[in-house]
Formats: C-alpha cells, sequence, structure tokens
C-alpha cells in the first residue's frame, strides 16, 4: 500500500454553474478545494476576482435547530441511543429528496415552538417560584400585606440576622409605644412584625439600626401571605399542567425522528457545500478554484469537468508544493484500521512512505503477545465482528474494531500457543469438579520460560528496529543521500552483524570493518578536526544508548504477557480457596473481567510506543495534511448506490 498520488487541479467555469458543480463533486466526493490564496497564475486578472458568498451561516443555523430538536425528542420521549447510533440504509435519491426534508422542517418548527413555550413557562415558574419563597417566610401573619397601617399607627414588616435576639430587641424598644412580633426565623434571618406610633417613627427606627433592621415590602401584593400562597400553589400547578402537556406534544413528535436524523445528514452535507463555496473566486460571470484530487480518479473527474464545460487543468505537484499537498492512504482490510494509530500520531509527509502496511505485521503481533489468552481474544474477536456488522461505525470508531478485531486473533493464537485460557480457568475448572489435573498443551508458559519470553521479545525487537533502518536507508538512496544512506545505517548492519559472528566464534574482523566506519563516518561528513573529533564520540555514544534502549523497550513484550497470565491466574486461585464451584466463577469472573479492561488497555498503549517511538523514529516523517473532499459524510444513515 502506499500514499495516494494527488494531482493540483485548476477549474474555471460560469458562475451560473456554480450550484450544479458543486452538487456534482459533493456526489462525486473526490475534489478537495483549495483555500484561496491570491496566488494564481495570471495576477493580471486574478485581482478582479473575490470570495463567492454562500448560505453557510444560514445552513449552520437550520442544523442547531434540527439538532435541538432531536436533543429535545431525546429528552422528553426519554430515548436512548445506545453506545453506538443504529445506521439505516438509504438511497441516495431518499437522502436528497424534498418529502423527508419537508417533514424534517415541519416537525422542527413544530418542536421549536413548543420548546419556546416550555422555556417561557419555565421562566415563570422560576418567577412565581421567587415568589414564593419570599412569601413562605411570612405565611404566619395573619394581616394583609399592603396594609400600613392606621392614620397614627405604623404597620411594618422587617428583617434582621438569623442570630438576632427578640428580647434584646424588646428590650431597646421598651422607651417608646411600639412592639415588635416575630413572625418567624431561619439560619438567615429572623422575621418581625413592628407595631409603632407614626409620631415616633423615625426614633423607632434609630432604636433597631444596632440590630440592623430591614424594611420588607411587597409590590402589587393584597391579602395575607397565606392567601398569596395558595393563589401561587395554584398557578404553579397551572404551570406545570401547561408545561406537561408541551411536553407530551413533543413526544408525540418522536416518529419523526428518523426523518430528522436523516435532513441533520443532510444540512451536514449542504454546510460542506456551503463551505466549499466560499473557497471559490468569481467576478460574476465567470468562477475559479484550485484543488486536489487523486490520480487514479481522475478519469471520472475529467469526465464530469468536461461534460459541465469547464476549462481546466491537472498536473503533478512540484516539490516545493509537496508541504500543502493533502494526504490519502490507500489501504487493505489488513492495513486499514491501522489509520487509527497512524492519525493518532500524525499522518506521513506526501513524499514519504505509507506506515500502515510497514506496521500492522508488528502492531497485530505484539499485541497478541502481550494478551496472550485465548478466552481474551475470543471475546475481542466477538465484539469487534458483532459491533462492525450490527452498527457498521465509520471512521475512527470503525477502525478501532476492526483492529479490535485484528487484534483478537492474534491474541487467541498467542494464547493457544501459551495454554492461556483465562489464565488457568480450565485448569481450576477440572480439579473443583472433578479433582484431576488438567492443563492444556502449549509450547511454552509465562510464569515457567520467562527467560526466553525475554529473549525473544527483544529478538523481535530487533527485527522491527533493523526493518526501520532499511526503510530508512532506501529513503535515503532514492533521495541521493548516499554517504548518510552508509554511515548511518549500513554501518551499524555490519556492526550488528560483526557481533553476530563473535559470538558464533567465527572471528571478529566483521566487527573490526564496522567500528572502522563507525570512526570513518563522522570524519567524513564532519567540519572541522574538532567536529570530526565530537562526531566520533557523539556517534558511538547516541547509537550504542538509543539501539541499547531500543531493544529494551521490547521487554515491555513479555512483562505485560507475564503481569496478565499472573493476574488471571492469582484471581482464578483466589476463587478456587473455598471449593465451592459458584463461588469460583463470581471471583474469576470478576477478576478476568479487570484484567482484561486493564489489558486492553494497557497493551494498546504499549503497543503503540513502540510503534510511534522505536519504529517511527527510524523512519517516519510526519507531518501531512488530511485529505479531505467535498463528500457526503453522514452520521445517522449509511447511502446506497443508486
Amino acid at each position: 500500500m502506499a500514499i495516494v498520488k494527488m494531482k493540483k487541479l485548476c477549474v474555471m467555469a460560469m458562475a451560473a454553474q456554480r450550484q450544479q458543480l458543486l452538487r456534482e463533486l459533493l456526489h462525486l466526493g473526490c475534489v478537495e478545494i483549495s483555500e484561496p490564496d491570491g496566488k494564481l497564475a495570471d495576477p493580471a486578472w486574478s485581482a478582479l476576482l473575490k470570495r463567492e458568498n454562500s448560505r453557510l451561516l444560514d445552513t449552520k443555523s437550520e442544523i442547531t435547530d434540527v439538532n435541538t430538536a432531536l436533543a429535545a425528542i431525546k429528552k422528553y420521549a426519554q430515548l436512548k441511543d445506545g453506545l453506538f447510533i443504529q445506521r439505516h440504509p438509504i438511497s441516495e435519491a431518499e437522502f436528497l429528496g424534498d418529502e423527508t426534508a419537508e417533514r424534517a422542517r415541519t416537525a422542527c418548527k413544530r418542536i421549536d415552538s413548543l420548546l419556546q413555550t416550555i422555556s417561557g413557562l419555565q421562566s415563570e415558574e422560576g418567577r412565581l417560584r421567587a415568589k414564593r419563597a419570599a412569601l413562605e417566610s411570612w405565611k404566619g401573619l395573619d394581616v394583609p400585606l399592603e396594609n400600613q397601617g392606621t392614620a397614627h399607627v405604623l404597620f411594618r414588616m422587617g428583617v434582621c440576622p438569623g442570630s438576632t435576639d427578640t428580647g434584646a430587641v424588646r428590650q431597646a424598644l421598651g422607651q417608646h409605644a411600639a412592639e415588635i412580633f416575630e413572625v418567624g426565623a431561619d439560619k438567615q434571618q429572623t422575621y418581625y412584625f413592628l407595631i409603632c406610633l407614626r409620631a415616633e417613627e423615625q426614633d423607632v427606627m434609630e432604636s433597631l439600626r444596632p440590630f440592623n433592621f430591614s424594611a420588607v415590602t411587597f409590590q402589587d401584593v393584597t391579602g395575607t401571605a397565606e392567601e398569596n400562597l395558595r393563589s401561587l400553589d395554584a398557578l404553579l400547578a397551572e404551570n406545570e399542567t401547561s408545561r406537561k402537556a408541551a411536553e407530551a406534544e413533543i413526544v408525540k413528535n418522536a416518529p419523526e425522528r428518523d426523518a430528522l436524523r436523516l435532513y441533520a445528514d443532510r444540512l451536514s452535507a449542504e454546510a460542506a457545500k456551503e463551505s466549499n463555496t466560499e473557497r471559490l473566486l468569481t467576478d460574476g460571470t465567470i468562477l475559479f478554484f484550485e484543488g486536489w484530487a487523486p490520480a487514479e480518479r481522475m478519469g471520472q473527474v475529467s469526465d464530469l469537468l468536461e461534460r459541465l464545460g469547464c476549462a481546466w487543468e491537472a498536473r503533478d505537484p512540484a516539490e516545493e508544493e509537496y508541504p500543502e499537498v493533502p494526504v490519502q492512504l490507500k489501504n487493505n482490510w489488513l492495513t486499514r484500521p491501522l489509520n487509527m494509530v497512524t492519525e493518532m500520531y500524525s499522518l506521513p509527509a506526501y513524499d514519504n512512505v505509507d506506515p500502515n502496511p510497514l506496521m500492522a505485521p508488528f502492531f497485530i503481533l505484539f499485541y497478541g503477545i502481550m494478551m496472550a489468552d485465548m478466552g481474551y481474544g475470543i471475546l475481542m474477536i466477538l465484539a469487534g465482528l458483532f459491533i462492525t456488522k450490527k452498527y457498521r461505525p465509520k471512521g475512527t470508531m470503525g477502525h478501532m474494531f476492526s483492529l479490535v478485531t485484528l487484534c483478537g486473533v492474534s491474541t487467541f493464537i498467542m494464547g493457544a500457543i501459551t495454554g492461556g485460557f483465562f489464565g488457568d480457568f480450565l485448569t481450576q475448572v477440572v480439579k473443583l469438579t472433578t479433582g484431576a489435573d488438567f492443563a492444556l498443551p502449549s509450547l511454552f508458559t509465562p510464569l515457567d520460560d520467562t527467560l526466553m519470553i525475554l529473549v525473544g521479545a527483544m529478538c523481535l525487537g530487533f527485527v522491527q528496529i533493523v526493518t526501520g533502518m532499511a526503510i530508512s536507508f532506501i529513503r535515503k538512496l532514492q533521495k541521493g543521500q548516499v554517504l548518510d544512506a552508509v554511515f548511518e545505517e549500513l554501518t551499524w548492519w555490519i556492526v550488528f552483524a560483526g557481533i553476530g559472528v563473535m559470538a558464533l566464534g567465527y572471528g571478529n574482523v566483521v566487527l573490526y570493518v564496522g567500528l572502522a566506519l563507525v570512526v570513518l563516518g563522522p570524519i567524513v561528513t564532519g567540519k572541522g578536526l574538532m567536529g570530526k573529533i565530537t562526531g566520533i564520540f557523539g556517534s558511538v555514544y547516541n547509537h550504542v544508548t538509543g539501539y541499547f534502549g531500543d531493544l529494551l523497550s521490547y521487554a515491555r513484550l513479555m512483562a505485560l504477557m507475564l503481569a496478565g497470565s499472573v493476574i488471571a491466574q492469582v484471581f482464578n486461585t483466589l476463587g478456587a480457596i473455598p471449593g465451592n464451584i459458584v463461588v469460583f466463577l463470581i471471583i474469576s469472573l470478576a477478576g478476568n473481567t479487570l484484567n482484561f479492561a486493564l489489558n486492553l488497555l494497557g497493551c494498546y498503549v504499549h503497543d503503540l510506543r513502540l510503534q510511534c517511538l522505536e519504529y517511527f523514529g527510524k523512519f517516519y516523517e510526519d507531518g501531512g495534511k488530511p485529505f479531505r473532499p467535498l463528500a457526503i459524510n453522514t452520521k445517522f444513515v449509511d447511502i446506497q448506490n443508486d
């Protein structure tokens, strides 16, 4: 597999064909329209062009409305999507048809109106509850709240801090013709009803100042607090009835959920089209754009452009344009799931190599080595196949579950080799039920052959490191960097071979040749005497410590295999101690579930580290921009070809 070769497109068309051209490109799904940067080929006329206008803001507003309607249906109808959205197959004609779209628009407007009603009712409810809370503390007062007293006597409601001593307040008022009654109290405030002569109002208020007495009034409120509370309760009940009726009307729109979802996907496609519209340049009569298309699909692109009468050209990108060329990876069923890993790290540069086929065998094998259990492998295979077939997830989620399936196969195979099935689950079951000793056949086991597994893991690591060096060696030769290829890769291959020959007892000549090349490299490529001398020491130190550290990193293959096996066996042993098969199954199930969950993530993280650091570091050049063509990308439906 490889990086898809791209063609640089320059297209001119009549402005009147804009909608048809964009619609056809959307259907084709293989042309990325570049963001205009003003660097057109002919500056004499390029200044006459300006960006095309679009309905992108209106479309985004419609998307928001549809998503709001879907969220309302989900909330009030109490619908659950589950972990994955069930995609429905649909023809392109139905996807672009007007009937479903009109149903969705009507439902969207209806739900929006109901949501506004609910919002108003909720605001009114908040106002009523706030008013009720203010009156609640005065319900013990049987005096009408609007009553301010008589011609000579003043009635005044007020509050003091919750810690106020009522006895002290009354004592302070003892010299006045006044009386104060405690109506109620809470942690924050004490509520009082004050009666005094109007002629002494100022003196009474001055006596209450040390107690932080604050007057309270209720505007437009008549009757006692109790009467008002009953009235507010009736209004709140009426409000709740109206709100529930509006919510019930939203629930009645639940059958329109599929239509709304389809319309959401359609609007998403429209938004993509309108976004690309803004990248077109026009003077009102013609339009112009530049873009990228895969070379392998240029036949379809040229047929479309010729049919619409466009003036166009397609050429290979110049080397200085490589940083701007979008990257698309061409993969098969085996390597496609590894897009998840590559995209998480970074896409390769356009003139680099596709890492997926170079990484897939190692990633899948290493994962199986670390997990190494037939039971876990079966669970991964079943989960991956079930979710892929039933829900058909796309993008990263689709890649993830395809990768889970492949790694599950590897895990099962390595489990068969090491004799692991949920640790020693079968051994314990047979012993508990029959008393006989039983063990699955195996070539080796993590507990008995730990050193052999460690050596094997480091040998596999050496193979991957050498593979990365070989890729780098070929890439450097292709670029004409012969000396770098010789002194960075070939030299150390000779050193590695020399160490192997010496270990086998066939002499040290090959090793001496390699060491001589290690010294010669910095002398040939270095500048100045000091540069050559420091280059020798730097090359030896960096390469020796680098390769040694990289090889040690692969010890994690053995460590995770051993850890997973030991944890599973520990839980199985704990479950077998009571000698009851039911207790054993409960403890073993709980322990293996925990072990499986931890290893599922742990093995992925450590496998990812080996690929991205030890392997990619030898040859990989990242920095590629993802290829994002104008295409229909759906979330809720699968469009079938008509």
